[in-house]
This record gives C-alpha cells, sequence and structure tokens, in this order.
C-alpha cells in the first residue's frame, strides 16, 4: 500500500484530494495537513510515501517546504497538484525532484492516472537490477510523468475551463451570465464551468443580492 500525505490549505479541497486518493487501488492517505507545518510536522511523525503538495500555502510556499523537507532527511516523492502556473515554479519544482506537476482544477481520473503511474515507476525501482540501456532508463523516468491531458468531466474542454479560470483570476468575481459575456458563452454552459470549480474547492460562491428576480451567485476565485 502506497501511504500519501496531502497537504492543501482549501478544506474543500483536501478531502477530495483524500477520497481521491482513497478510492485508487493501493493507495491511502496517511495524513492531511493545511499548512506547511503541519506537514512538516507530520511527515516527522507519520511515514509516507508521497506528497500531493499544492504550492500556494498559507505560511510557506509549496518549492519552500520540499527544501526543509530534504533538509530533515525525510525520504517521500512529491507530486505537485496545485493552480500555481508561473513556468519559475514549474522549473523550480523540477529541480527539487518533484515526479509530477498536476494543475488545477481537475477531476479524479486525472489523479488517478498521476498515482497508477506512480505506482508503475515504484514497482520498477523496487525490482531493482540494472537498466539494459537508454531507453530502459527512459522509460522508467518517463513512466511517472504522462504526458497525456488530465481529464475533465465528459462534455467540458480544457480551452473553456482556463477562459473561465483566466476571467476569474482577473475579476473581483463574476456572475454566470457575466462569465459567459467574457468567454462567448451562454450563461448555462458558464455556470457549468463555476459550479465545477466550486465543488473542487478553487472558487468561493456566495449570493449577490441586488435589483429584481431572484439573486444571482458570485464566483470569486481564491
Amino acid at each position: 500500500m502506497i501511504r500519501v500525505m496531502v497537504v492543501e490549505d482549501e478544506p474543500v479541497a483536501a478531502e477530495a484530494h483524500r477520497n481521491y486518493v482513497d478510492r485508487t487501488p493501493g493507495f491511502s492517505t496517511a495524513a492531511v495537513a493545511l499548512t506547511g507545518a503541519q506537514a512538516l510536522d507530520a511527515l516527522i511523525r507519520t511515514p509516507a510515501n508521497l506528497v500531493l503538495l499544492d504550492m500556494n500555502l498559507p505560511d510557506t510556499h509549496g518549492i519552500e517546504l520540499c527544501r526543509r523537507i530534504r533538509g530533515a532527511g525525510i525520504d517521500v516523492d512529491v507530486l505537485a497538484v496545485t493552480s500555481a502556473r508561473e513556468l519559475t515554479t514549474v522549473r523550480a519544482a523540477a529541480a527539487h525532484g518533484v515526479v509530477g506537476y498536476l494543475l488545477k482544477p481537475f477531476a479524479y481520473p486525472a489523479l488517478r492516472d498521476r498515482l497508477t503511474a506512480y505506482a508503475r515507476y515504484r514497482d520498477r525501482l523496487v525490482a531493482g537490477g540494472d537498466a539494459t540501456g537508454q531507453a530502459d532508463i527512459d522509460r522508467v523516468l518517463g513512466t511517472v510523468r504522462p504526458t497525456g491531458p488530465a481529464s475533465l468531466p465528459k462534455g467540458m474542454g480544457r480551452e473553456t475551463l482556463d477562459a473561465v479560470v483566466a476571467a476569474l483570476r482577473r475579476a473581483d468575481g463574476l456572475s454566470a451570465t457575466e462569465t459567459g459575456d467574457l468567454i462567448g458563452a451562454s450563461r448555462i454552459t458558464a455556470r457549468r464551468y463555476l459550479e465545477y470549480l466550486a465543488d473542487a474547492g478553487l472558487v468561493d460562491r456566495v449570493p449577490r443580492y441586488g435589483g429584481t428576480g431572484r439573486p444571482e451567485h458570485e464566483y470569486r476565485w481564491h
């Protein structure tokens, strides 16, 4: 059984990731930490094989937490699971030995695929022996970093999702109607993507009052 620590400061997202881990055969959640300090303390006390790490933590950056983990001599692999899109962060993650980088938001199949790829990677290393050549080494290293697109619920597209995320990140808050107008989609389509992001714990969903009729929901990026 591969033991996983979830490090995520948003409780809704942390619970979703814990559920994703526990429903994947061969994996179980060892602990959940909401801050970098909690994560480091838990890793010292609780054995884990893999950390699912959000880069944007309230008390430290994920890269700094990686440094502290290595400095403490803790032997654990790290899979970044984050909304941080800065290429400098991606580069720093690679430099610190992060075995993969999964961009939020994502559905269960995307994380499942990364976890099962990691399990194959561990099995290959545990088997020991020597590589037969460069191609064998490339296969082992490539196993843990699948290059296919992250899965989304049926009927949802990555380009539209990225457009919704970009619109939210530029605004203080948007309704489904406003989001649809910005991305060139219907209110119903925009609302589906916004609800997906809210369920993933990436946006706040609050009532917006004013005017006549039923109040709209406003969505705000964390």
